[in-house]
This record gives structure tokens, sequence and C-alpha cells, in this order.
């Protein structure tokens, strides 16, 4: 990769990262679920009138909007709400890996290499001691949930491998289009609707600008940004940086919130990135993919190009 190439790279990881803390600090204007509604209707709009029709058939749009937006998001802000520190949450959020290849196994029938499997068991053990760390210091209910929004994540990434989107950034405004309303009913269920009117009455602009940051910049610059480098570089070279992504998450998290990260934590830490590092290293030992660099060789006819990362692997069907 060229140095500009590595340095976007980093910088995504880096605005992943610190997301957590600014959703930490949205949670003080917010409820979680009207937060997270907030978030995909600033993603869509403008934006879906800018990025041009869908590329992909509605029903992966719509699954992955519910799995990814409903289910995952609205889990991890629930979750963090709960009590759930932010740089906790980045470092726990990367077990979806571990999801991923668990799901892709038993849906798509991939099969995890011997060196995936180790990964999985170690990244696995990290999260019992973060586990063991948060059992010490907070709920462990909100823990879970953060567990579970991973799996949802897992199963997001897993379908939208399905979907084999040629245009990251495409995809994901459109399906940024579906969690509003079910998470906007979601949170006059539970939330109530006075809680959001009040939320929503003394919006100010740090609050407005949690928003901004979680949609426009998270969001349509991070996934757009991630997008352009996986089609002109091979997955297994841009996917290593978002192991970065805990390390900017809990750094964020201490110098802006005061988390304090105890020993158990960086343990954990080791742990869980060392193992999503193994999980990521080729993992699959499916003899109908092969690799193919997107920015050397056209598709051949009836090919479909797949997106990398952790929507994909980088790779078309032969």
């Amino acid at each position: 990769m060229r140095p500009a190439h590595v340095a976007l790279a980093v910088l995504v990881a880096a605005v992943w990262g610190v997301n957590f803390t600014v959703i930490e600090i949205g949670l003080d204007h917010f409820p979680p679920l009207l937060f997270s509604a907030l978030r995909f209707l600033a993603a869509a709009l403008p934006a879906v009138f800018l990025v041009g029709r869908p590329k992909v058939a509605w029903r992966w749009i719509v699954a992955v909007g519910l799995v990814l937006g409903v289910a995952k998001f609205g889990l991890l802000f629930v979750g963090m709400d709960a009590g759930m520190p932010a740089g906790l949450s980045s470092l726990v959020l990367q077990v979806q890996a571990v999801f991923t290849a668990l799901i892709a196994f038993a849906a798509l029938g991939e099969r995890p290499t011997r060196l995936a499997l180790t990964g999985m068991v170690i990244a696995l053990s990290g999260i019992a001691v973060a586990a063991v760390d948060e059992g010490t210091t907070g709920p462990l209910g909100a823990f879970a949930l953060v567990v579970l929004a991973a799996a949802c994540w897992g199963a997001s990434n897993v379908l939208t491998r399905k979907a084999s989107p040629p245009d990251a950034l495409n995809f994901m405004v459109w399906v940024s289009t579906v969690p509003v309303l079910p998470l906007l009913t979601l949170s006059l269920m539970w939330e109530g609707p006075q809680r959001d009117i009040d939320a929503l009455r003394t919006l100010d602009w740090q609050g407005a600008g949690t928003i901004a940051y979680v949609a426009w910049v998270t969001t349509v610059f991070g996934f757009g940004a991630w997008g352009w480098l996986l089609r002109r570089h091979p997955a297994s070279t841009v996917a290593p940086f978002s192991l970065l992504v805990p390390v900017f998450g809990m750094s964020s998290a201490a110098l802006f919130l005061g988390e304090p990260v105890t020993g158990l934590r960086w343990c954990a830490a080791v742990l869980l990135v060392g193992g999503v590092a193994l999980t990521s290293l080729r993992s699959f030992t499916d003899a109908r993919w092969r690799p193919l660099r997107h920015d050397l060789l056209p598709p051949r006819d009836g090919e479909r190009v797949r997106s990398g990362g952790s929507w994909g692997d980088g790779e078309v069907r032969g």
C-alpha cells in the first residue's frame, strides 16, 4: 500500500475507535434507541439522494438493515447506556470475527482452518478475561448485550457476503434507511414518548455533534473510505488495520472519559486482538473461492466481484 493509503486506513480505524467515546457522550443526551435511530436517519439523509439507486436486491438491504442496524447497534447502544464502558465495548465487539466465522461455517459451509480455530479459542478466552474484569467493576448484563451485538454483527457480515455489494458506500447508505422506523418504534415503546420529546427539545450543539459524528464521519466517511481501499487492495492487506479500532477506542475513552485500563483489560485486549488476527488470516479453506486483486484483474463474464473486509473476503466465485 502507498503511504497515503496506509494513512487513510489508520485514520478510518481511529475514526471508528473514537466513535465509542462519542457514543458514550451522546448517550448523556439521548435515550439509546432514539440515539441509534437518529444516527441512521442522519446517515441516510441526504446521502440517499446522492449515491444512486441500490446496487443489490432489496431483500439484502432490508435483512442487513434489521440485523446490523436494529439488532447490533440497538444492543450496543442499550448495553453502553446500561453501564458497559466505551473502551471495553470497542474491544469486545471485535469478537464479531469469531461469530462471523462460526455463522459462515453453519450457513455457507466455509470451513475454518486449524489456525483460525486456534484464533477463535484465544479470542474467546480474551472475552472471558474481559468478563471477569467487567464483573468486578460493572454490570455483566450490559457486557452480555455487547457480546450479543457482536454476534449480530457477525450475522450481518455473512448476509453482506451473500449480498456481494459492488459499492460499499451505496450499500451502507441504503442499509441506513431501514433501521430508522423500527428503532423509533422501539424507542417509543420502551423509552417512552415523553423521554424522546424531552431529549429532542433540549438538543444542544454537543448532542447534535455526536449525531453528526456517528452518522457522517463514522458511517458515511468511514465505510466509504474503507470500501475505496478494498477496491484497490486485497482484503488481506486492508482488514488487519481494523485491529487498531480497540487501540483507539480504549485510548480515547481513557483520555476523554477517564476510563481506567486495568491489567486484566490489557490482558483481554492482547488475547482478543491476537485471536481475531489469527481468525482473520486466511480463515476459510473452501476450494470454490480463490483470491483476486480487484485493482489488477477484471472479473470474467458471469463472475461477481465480492467486497472485502468485514463484509466479504475480496474474492470471486469460480
